[in-house]
């Protein structure tokens, strides 16, 4: 299997560690072969609780002279625009689930392709739900599209113009633009098998399968079989991690208010329904993946002797290379 391929975004190559959680030498920019597609990180924190330097979770999938959001967070637009992609430009988008840290950022990008009058079409794929979610989201916009400018007289523009809805479901399959789209629910959700909110609600994880790499986004997700088996031989995964006792205490300081049955529900949440390190380093390696990316993270920064313990829980279950990224980085 290929390594794992790093595109400069920031001045500063990718620092990669080896298997015993210590940097190996910095390695320079790998060619963008034809082929292989660019996977930016434009949003790498977890929600809810925000923080000044990263934005909520989002990515950019850059092929083929072609431009895909997978997931938009608040603050996906700013940083579009930071990697030299505007709102109008983009091909489609692919969203994983509809919690809110991973839709923020819908709302505006909906807006600024109209605000720019973008004429090009955008399929939105998503899991079960998202219709109702872009509808909404549409609906919302007429009074801003009504006014528009404020000028007497200004021929109406359809808003709607252009923008389809495709769902996805668990084992679906789809051919985009050249690339093979797979996608398998995951376990960020526990509805009982063949409920009513099963039915309604699936949270997934994509695969991208390009000419020259296979990328897997794992999105938000617990230890999940059907996950490690869409993953299998992968050439990157881009995964979420989370110090959950951590996250749980900054969830309380910043909601001290928060009802008990509330926080117990999120508890649940967390403890079952996100990857630990441990968790995360497992799943890689059983999957047999080439590289690893980290993102949706939330834990202590790396100025921190806390964060070194994540690198070596990470190395001692996965022996091939990683990177918790920042918002920005691209591989």
């Amino acid at each position: 299997m290929r390594p794992l391929r790093t595109f400069a975004c920031r001045v500063l190559p990718l620092l990669l560690l080896t298997a015993a959680g210590t940097p190996a030498a910095a390695q320079e920019p790998a060619p963008d072969r034809e082929g292989l597609g660019t996977w930016i990180t434009l949003g790498t924190n977890a929600g809810p609780v925000v923080v000044p330097e990263r934005s909520q979770p989002a990515n950019l999938l850059r092929f083929a002279g072609k431009d895909y959001l997978v997931d938009v967070g608040d603050g996906a637009a700013g940083r579009m625009e930071q990697a030299g992609v505007q709102s109008r430009a983009v091909d489609a988008i692919f969203l994983s689930h509809l919690h809110f840290d991973h839709t923020g950022g819908l709302a505006a990008v909906l807006g600024l392709r109209f605000q720019t009058s973008a004429r090009d079409p955008l399929t939105i794929y998503g899991p079960p739900g998202t219709r109702e979610l872009v509808e909404g989201l549409l609906a919302s916009m007429v009074p801003g599209v009504t006014a528009n400018y404020g000028v007497e007289g200004a021929p109406p523009v359809d808003h709607r113009a252009g923008i389809t809805v495709r769902e996805l479901r668990d084992g679906d399959r789809i051919e985009v633009d050249g690339m093979t789209v797979t996608v398998a629910r995951n376990t960020h959700y526990s509805f009982p098998e063949g409920s009513a909110m099963a039915q309604r609600f699936q949270s997934l994880s994509l695969r991208f399968d390009l000419p020259g790499r296979a990328i897997v986004y794992t999105g938000d997700t617990g230890p999940s079989a059907r996950l490690e088996e869409l993953a299998k031989g992968a050439d990157l995964m881009v995964a979420e991690m989370m110090d959950i006792p951590l996250t749980i205490a900054r969830l309380i300081a910043a909601n001290p208010g928060i009802p008990e049955g509330q926080l117990q529900a999120m508890q649940t949440h967390l403890a079952h329904h996100h990857l630990s390190p441990a968790d995360l380093g497992a799943l890689a390696a059983r999957a047999d993946v080439g590289g690893l990316v980290v993102t949706h993270f939330s834990g202590w920064g790396p100025r921190s002797p806390e964060h070194f313990a994540y690198l070596s829980t990470l190395s001692a279950a996965y022996p091939g290379p990683f990177e918790i990224a920042d918002d920005m980085d691209a591989y």
